[in-house]
């Protein structure tokens, strides 16, 4: 991955033409909602997980514990490793790494083989997802990147919103094990959507790679990384016990509506960023950052008044939801030409390590402090988001960003 805008003619791209490749960018949407869902699925089916894998919920529980683990464990030395392969071949064998893992949780009867195939979905994903988001800059002509991007991203709220409720669905219907089969399904459909339309595109010499020590002097990495690290910290403690928040005040029967409400938010976050990211990075991102903390402050102060807690769901879906997209593409933009790949293996790994963290965070914070500490933490980590952005003005989150 790099962010070269040379203009180009290359199978499928859209730099030819000014236009994007439609088709290729929703293959790697497609992408990122597998990646997405494969990690979330067991939520929705813990309970019939567990009974079928003969654990309790909270050992079932761990399934998505180690496949995070797997991913900030292998995203850097992966990403290190491959660098010289082509980017077409490198994206079929992560996303084959996620059909076999899916195909071995479906039929697994052993707790201990589903934590190891959970464990290669967790390294195919941080393959992946430290791949995504350059594939779709280096498909789109310089000016259409952010939205090229926004595009890409646009599978991981779809997957939050609509995956995990449909997958819960058929395991509550069929069985947990179906859900599973449906992802390698799928995956398998996207295997052959590539094939057909994602244009390749040549990797780089070894001698060119930048190490990961080395990404982390190059201007505006370290800020966008520790932007990263707390504000993906602050959205996982307040997600990850959303249920458990919810029935705290009442709303234990909505939650599903609730996490449909911040879906549809979200989605209308990633269009908006996609619209207008190439020139407001550093404004969306600020706003992101305020409207998070908002709707912590309602959550924490109003949660009596559903109206209210579902304006702050509101207000939380659009700030979070282009996240991603914003984050990646000030990686990206950070690394420039030669730490490109290193600056988003790291966003990769702190991602998923914030993810980890977030879920042990809020469990601590749930035995001392109850339900009320989730959104209040969220505000108070809001705090130091805002500032780091305010203050990297010049790299990292620049005024004006260059094309």
């Amino acid at each position: 991955m790099t962010t070269d805008t040379t203009v180009r003619t290359e199978p499928g791209g859209g730099t030819n033409s000014g236009r994007l490749p439609l088709s290729a960018l929703l293959a790697l949407a497609t992408a990122v909602f597998i990646t997405s869902l494969t990690e979330t699925l067991p939520a929705g089916v813990l309970p019939a997980m567990s009974s079928g894998l003969g654990v309790s919920e909270s050992a079932a529980g761990q399934t998505v514990t180690i496949y995070a683990l797997g991913t900030a464990l292998t995203a850097i030395p992966l990403t290190a490793a491959t660098e010289t392969w082509r980017r077409k071949k490198l994206l079929l064998t992560a996303m084959a790494g996620f059909a076999v893992a899916n195909t071995v949780t479906a039929v697994s009867t052993s707790f201990p083989l589903t934590m190891v195939a959970r464990f290669v979905a967790g390294v195919a994903a941080g393959v992946a997802w430290a791949l995504l988001a350059g594939y779709a800059r280096r498909m789109a002509p310089a000016h259409l990147q952010g939205k090229a991007i926004a595009i890409a991203m646009a599978g991981i709220p779809v997957a939050l919103s609509l995956g995990v409720p449909a997958g819960s669905f058929i395991g509550k219907v069929l069985s947990w094990q179906i859900a599973f089969w449906t992802m390698t399904a799928l995956t398998v459909v996207l295997l052959v959507w590539i094939v057909a339309v994602v244009p390749d595109y040549p990797g780089r010499r070894a001698a060119a790679g930048t190490r990961m020590t080395a990404a982390l002097s190059v201007p505006g990495v370290r800020p966008v990384l520790v932007v990263t690290f707390i504000y993906v910290l602050a959205h996982t403690i307040l997600y990850t016990y959303v249920a458990t928040f919810l029935e705290h005040v009442g709303m234990g029967r909505s939650t599903d509506i609730v996490l449909l409400v911040f879906g549809g938010a979200s989605l209308a976050s990633i269009w908006a960023v996609g619209a207008l990211i190439n020139r407001r990075l550093r404004a969306l991102t600020v706003v992101s950052t305020l409207l998070v903390g908002v709707a912590g402050a309602v959550l924490a102060v109003w949660s009596d008044s559903p109206l209210l807690v579902y304006a702050a769901v509101v207000l939380w879906g659009l700030g979070w939801g282009g996240v991603p997209t914003l984050l990646q593409t000030a990686a990206g933009d950070a690394g420039g030409e030669t730490a490109a790949d290193a600056a988003q293996a790291m966003l990769v790994t702190l991602w998923n390590l914030a993810m980890a963290g977030g879920g042990v965070a809020g469990g601590v914070l749930l035995g001392i402090f109850g339900t009320t500490a989730f959104p209040w933490s969220v505000l108070l980590l809001m705090v130091p988001v805002l500032l780091v952005v305010l203050v990297a003005r010049t790299h990292g989150f620049p005024t004006e960003r260059s094309s």
